[in-house]
């Protein structure tokens, strides 16, 4: 859908200001406190855009479990050789008002981009969104982007009841009255896909698990698993990284224009340094063809040392050539065993899925996943 002409877009509030924020460099966030009630730091901005993610994930979930730590996010929004990452900090006068980002991939996928807006409750419905979204949007199009697509995660509470938007996909749905459905369908964007989020409490008992890997292990006699901490082996990191080019276009996704992503060893390597300097923990299992030597699966759970409590599953991943033997199954099993015994103090692991993929949804099932929101994939294209 044609983006809206800018003599129709909404008037800019008198003292908006909307200035780049400064992301602070590796090492330089240890011993800081966190944002106070005024802002003198060179690094105060993007802390004052991290509080500002908090109150809103503490508003939605009631938990900081789906929000990235303070290093996690200076590691993202730092940006790397394969994506270029803006953000900006929206002010009226001295008060926070808002944030708005864009992410540039610079490899792949160079005709898309990835906007994201929020803004502080006291101002909304105000028609500001719309201002920080043109900002973004206005910086993806300077860059030739012409495929614009962003997400948001509802919980599952709130889609009980009342008129939904479908999603382009054929599966799932969200629920019309929530304000971020509005706001995106206001600004033209096209609902692709819905990914439900679900969540695994731990620890899973030892029996459960046992149960489990004994009906799938009966079709998988070709394939042995491997594992490894944070840091793929030499000896499999090429073969790790063409795992990591099917996932990007193996999953499904829709009407979304992804296309492959270009991986090799450096990348790999690249992901697991960022990774490290956000202080963030990851165990991964794969599965080794027998016969060739080949990795035609793997899983991934990462933990964060300032949200104990929660593991995050990342990606999950059978090659289309290898399904069928129960392989999803028993990578997920295995690293569930390792990841609660390397990370006791986690009570729960979350996890998001297409609706679609239904297979995987039933893993997870059997795994004991349950539904806890559902998010929404959104897409607009540039006229």
């Amino acid at each position: 859908m044609a983006a809206p002409e800018h003599h129709n877009s909404p008037p800019v509030p008198a003292g908006l200001a909307i200035t780049a924020v400064r992301v602070p460099p590796p090492g330089s966030l240890a011993g800081h406190a966190a944002v106070g009630g005024s802002a003198t730091g060179p690094d105060d901005d993007f802390r004052t855009c991290h509080a500002l993610r908090e109150k809103q994930e503490l508003a939605l979930w009631g938990n900081l479990d789906r929000c990235p730590t303070l290093a996690e996010a200076a590691e993202f929004w730092r940006g790397n050789a394969y994506e270029d990452r803006f953000l900006f900090l929206a002010r009226l006068g001295h008060e926070t008002a808002g944030l708005c980002s864009v992410t540039l991939p610079l490899r792949e996928n160079t005709a898309t981009a990835g906007v994201d807006v929020l803004v502080a409750p006291a101002y909304r419905r105000r028609g500001l969104g719309r201002v920080l979204l043109r900002h973004v949007e206005d910086l993806a199009r300077s860059r030739g982007r012409t495929s614009l697509d962003g997400y948001f995660e509802v919980p599952i509470g709130h889609v009980a009841t009342g008129a939904t938007v479908p999603a382009k996909s054929g599966a799932g749905a969200l629920p019309l009255a929530e304000p971020g459905t509005a706001f995106a369908l206001a600004s033209g964007y096209d609902l692709e896909q819905v990914e439900r989020s679900s969540s695994l409490a731990l620890p899973v008992p030892g029996d459960v698990l046992d149960q489990l890997a004994a009906r799938a292990t009966g079709t998988s006699g070709d394939y042995t698993l491997v594992w490894w901490d944070s840091s793929c082996p030499a000896d499999l990191v090429d073969k790790f990284a063409e795992l990591k080019a099917h996932m990007s276009v193996d999953v499904p996704t829709a009407g979304l224009d992804w296309g492959l992503e270009d991986w090799d060893a450096a990348r790999v390597r690249s992901g697991e340094e960022q990774l490290a300097r956000s202080g963030t923990e990851a165990v991964v299992v794969a599965a080794q063809h027998r016969g060739t030597g080949d990795l035609v699966g793997y899983t991934v759970l990462e933990w964060r040392p300032g949200v104990p409590a929660s593991i995050l599953q990342n990606d999950t991943l059978v090659v289309a050539a290898h399904r069928g033997h129960n392989l999803g199954l028993l990578l997920k099993l295995a690293n569930v065993r390792r990841a609660q015994e390397r990370w006791p103090a986690a009570r729960s692991v979350l996890t998001w899925n297409a609706s679609e993929n239904q297979h995987m949804l039933a893993i997870n099932g059997a795994l004991g996943f349950k539904p806890a929101g559902y998010e929404g994939e959104w897409q607009k294209r540039l006229g």
